[in-house]
């Protein structure tokens, strides 16, 4: 949709989800700086550019996203081939790789990720091709897909706008969903980014499945109620630990 200024009620009836879930996601946007709720609706921030809504986003808890992509990087090994989706929790993910002495292939979805990981002349990057929408630095549709023939992704690291352990990961982008969704089912291994103040919630739509994701990484240093479920969906609980 191209209007700068939508109901509700209009918006959950085009993209298919109810009016209370759409409220929710619309809140956690306007937090993001991606837009302006409106009684009964919302509107594009007029002052915001291609890279306002997601500096917004990057810049918040990057200290806990610095502290997942730290663990994160233990679990890479030489020569493997991972794939970094658009988050900015990946993105972290990569200025960490950037000054690393590792030969790797990297795909990903995200464009600012790619520049990050230029910079290192041991990295091969490989920027899945696509559409690139206004307000957005991250790759949407699945035109580029078949460049993952050519490559055996070992990890993917993804995040996303919430995680439950009933849901899975969630976000309220359908096109980035989208791709997602065929991203994972391309990768052998499923690596989860999650910082503390997205767990326990839920989006639009599911896009990596309880089942689907195989380690969660967060930046909480303990929380057994939450590791006794994920042991129940054999899911990998890591934290970091503090010396």
């Amino acid at each position: 949709m191209k209007k700068k200024r939508v109901t509700v009620k209009e918006l959950a009836a085009h993209i298919g989800v109810s009016e209370a879930t759409l409220r929710t996601d619309l809140n956690k946007m306007e937090e993001d700086g991606l837009l302006k709720r409106t009684h009964g609706g919302a509107m594009l921030n007029e002052d915001s550019d291609n890279e306002t809504s997601f500096s917004a986003r990057e810049k918040k808890n990057r200290e806990e996203k610095t502290i997942i992509a730290d663990t994160a990087f233990e679990l890479i090994e030489e020569k493997q081939c991972i794939l970094l989706d658009a988050s900015s929790t990946a993105l972290e993910l990569a200025r960490h790789l950037k000054n690393q002495p590792i030969r790797l292939t990297v795909v990903t979805s995200g464009v600012l990720t790619a520049l990050e990981l230029k910079e290192n002349p041991d990295i091969t990057v490989i920027l899945i091709g696509g559409v690139l929408t206004n307000r957005s630095s991250s790759i949407e549709g699945t035109l580029g897909l078949s460049i993952l023939e050519h490559v055996n992704v070992d990890i993917m690291f993804t995040s996303g706008n919430g995680f439950s352990v009933e849901n899975g990961l969630t976000d309220f982008n359908l096109y980035e969903v989208a791709l997602k969704k065929e991203l994972i089912k391309k990768s052998n291994k499923i690596v989860a980014l999650v910082d503390s103040s997205k767990i326990g919630k839920s989006s639009s739509a599911v896009f990596a499945t309880p089942e689907e994701i195989d380690i969660l990484i967060t930046d909480q240093v303990s929380n057994v109620a939450l590791s006794t479920k994920l042991k129940e969906q054999n899911i990998e609980f890591i934290t970091p630990v503090f010396n």
